[in-house]
């Protein structure tokens, strides 16, 4: 099965800090003794990449290992991994640089300030192919709202509640603010050269975006799409299931283009299509499942979890023919019980406080990877 899978990818950001929820930076340092990860313009967030595959089982791993070495550097020095994608009980006042030496740092520091001082997670799947690849590109932009929802899992920042689920969506600075609907490669490559010249984007990498393509030479040489909608997700069979439903629905765009791609298939014009997967975004961050979003096929308005339960049924018969749709279980666990930020609400209302609530969701993360049974465990 996995030669037919794509290959895919994924850039993990994470927190860390004190089991109290407290932030504590040390990205410069991690960097320097574990070579798989990489440090942010704030100390208090790093990164980690891993490397393309297709097996599910083998990308699970992927994510595993770099957090086992993390933890194990992160010990003995009483410091952990944090869930959630903002500062919930840090400070978004100060900027904590990494590296005082960094030009683009001091850039990031002096343009955006704390508002990029978040973690996420973005998925990258292989596609070679430039007009499948387009195509790939405008369907998963309509229905990243969706996938938002899904990871949502930063309601509280400063120690406090914002009325939101996805605060770091609605904080971050998206860049340039208007994004077309790529309706080829050539009107891709026109566009971001345009904005360079016009210096909206700094380089070719300062498209900050819900979903953009991705490859060695960009705008010139692509080979993959970019999801970077979603908050951090700490449960890895989560972010597979997210990750297995979108190649799902790429595989079945393959199949139906005239039925799945917006450009041809939707009733709206690409701009009109642009600026309601926009608009879908900021009520996803704000309500996620709960939300009122506008479906891409006509316009008419859809509740996401409704959404959500009509994509699982479209994409289940080929999950069948694929062997994935055990994968998929976890999405239909957080449409019964809610995302991570549904459930820190529900737990906040019923009167424990943010730092109770976070250093639950420390532990609950802790006592699931250690659940995991290594790969050589079981070979024995």
């Amino acid at each position: 099965m996995s030669n037919e899978l794509l290959l895919k990818g994924f850039e993990v950001e994470l927190f860390t800090g004190l089991s109290n929820g407290e932030h504590v930076g040390v990205s410069a340092d991690v960097s320097e003794e574990l070579p798989d990860f990489v440090k942010e313009p704030d100390q208090r967030n790093l990164e980690y990449i891993t490397a393309p595959l297709c097996d599910y089982w083998a990308l699970k791993e992927a994510l595993l290992v770099p957090r086992r070495k993390l933890r194990e550097w992160l010990d003995p020095k009483n410091l952990t991994i944090l869930p959630a994608s903002t500062l919930s009980l840090g400070n978004s006042q100060i900027f904590e640089r990494s590296d005082l030496s960094n030009p683009y740092h001091a850039l990031i520091e002096s343009t955006y300030g704390t508002k990029v001082v978040t973690t996420s997670i973005h998925i990258n799947f292989g596609i070679k192919d430039l007009s499948r690849l387009f195509a790939a590109l405008r369907l998963v932009r309509c229905e990243a709202a969706m996938f938002l929802s899904l990871s949502a899992s930063s309601p509280f920042l400063d120690g406090k509640t914002t009325g939101a689920h996805s605060q770091r969506w609605l904080q971050f600075p998206l860049t340039p603010k208007k994004v077309p609907l790529f309706t080829t490669h050539s009107h891709y490559v026109t566009w971001v050269e345009e904005q360079l010249s016009s210096g909206v984007m700094w380089n070719e990498r300062h498209l900050w975006t819900s979903i953009r393509p991705n490859g060695p030479s960009r705008p010139y040489k692509l080979n993959r799409l970019e999801l970077r909608i979603c908050d951090c997700i700490t449960d890895c069979d989560l972010l597979l299931a997210i990750t297995a439903l979108i190649e799902l629905r790429v595989f079945l765009l393959f199949e139906k283009s005239n039925q799945l791609d917006p450009l041809i298939a939707s009733r709206l014009s690409a701009t009109e299509l642009a600026d309601l997967s926009d608009s879908n975004d900021v009520a996803a961050a704000q309500n996620s499942l709960d939300a009122t979003l506008h479906h891409w096929l006509d316009g008419e308005p859809i509740t996401c979890r409704e959404w959500l339960c009509n994509t699982l049924h479209e994409v289940m018969p080929l999950a069948n023919d694929l062997d994935m749709a055990q994968l998929l279980v976890p999405i239909q666990v957080v449409l019964d019980q809610g995302n991570q930020a549904m459930q820190w609400l529900d737990r906040f209302s019923s009167g424990h406080s943010v730092e109770d609530v976070v250093r639950k969701s420390i532990v609950d993360m802790e006592v699931q990877e250690i659940s995991i049974i290594k790969p050589e465990a079981v070979l024995g």
